[in-house]
């Protein structure tokens, strides 16, 4: 996670420098790729200017390149095609802490028509697919260690931040907080599935997803599924 959160906040650090945002916002906007020559008009700065920070923003991933000949013709005599930029097709979402609004909504959706198409009420709907989704993503990892620390490095990739304290895995961040702090009946009982997903996933015997909400911290903990003395 941090990686990528790098690479990306890198990129939108990028756009600081005000002639490079201002040719990105440009470019963008225009239906057809645009050449060095229009954009360097566009935006009132030398040609050799433009040239630097439009090839500036496509070392940064936040442009691509095209090459075509804007007169249409061919063949001998045609000349060199120009270099055009265009938006790239790579999404850059950034926030911090972070946020995962797109796999809870994916949960939400998916649990919502399987309700529509069975007798099952939307919130076990949801709690059914968010335990799903949890073991799709903990299938998918490559994490290695004990129980814990490979539970950790999937919630990790998740937004989560888990940290240990004694033997239970805390979770300083929640991905869905917003969602969280509206419906918090309905997102937390998804997050305790979601989690206890990515536990089962893993193959994690001994351990277990719970809720257990404290101050400053998601609502879900990891820990022994041992019943605990009260």
């Amino acid at each position: 996670m941090t990686d990528r959160l790098s690479e990306q906040a890198a990129r939108i650090g990028a756009l600081a420098e005000p002639v490079r945002r201002a040719l990105y916002v440009f470019v963008v906007a225009q239906r057809d790729p645009v050449s060095r020559e229009r954009a360097a008009a566009g935006v009132d700065v030398p040609l050799h200017t433009a040239k630097f920070h439009l090839d500036k923003l496509v070392e940064e991933g936040l442009l691509e390149v095209e090459f075509r000949r804007l007169t249409g013709r061919t063949g001998p005599g045609a000349g060199r095609p120009s270099k055009l930029y265009r938006r790239s097709a790579r999404e850059l979402s950034v926030s911090l802490p972070q946020r995962r609004y797109d796999v809870v909504g994916r949960i939400l959706a998916a649990g919502v028509d399987r309700a529509g198409r069975g007798d099952v009420e939307v919130g076990a709907a949801v709690t059914e697919v968010a335990a799903e989704e949890g073991r799709r993503v903990a299938r998918a990892t490559k994490a290695t260690g004990s129980g814990l620390e490979r539970v950790a490095s999937v919630l990790a990739e998740q937004g989560y931040e888990p940290t240990r304290r004694e033997d239970d895995l805390l979770l300083a961040n929640c991905p869905f907080d917003a969602l969280a702090r509206e419906h918090t009946e309905l997102v937390c009982g998804m997050n305790e599935s979601f989690v206890g997903g990515v536990v089962d996933g893993l193959g994690c015997v001994g351990l277990a997803a719970r809720l257990d909400p404290e101050e400053g911290l998601c609502c879900v903990k990891v820990g022994s599924d041992r019943p605990r003395a009260t």
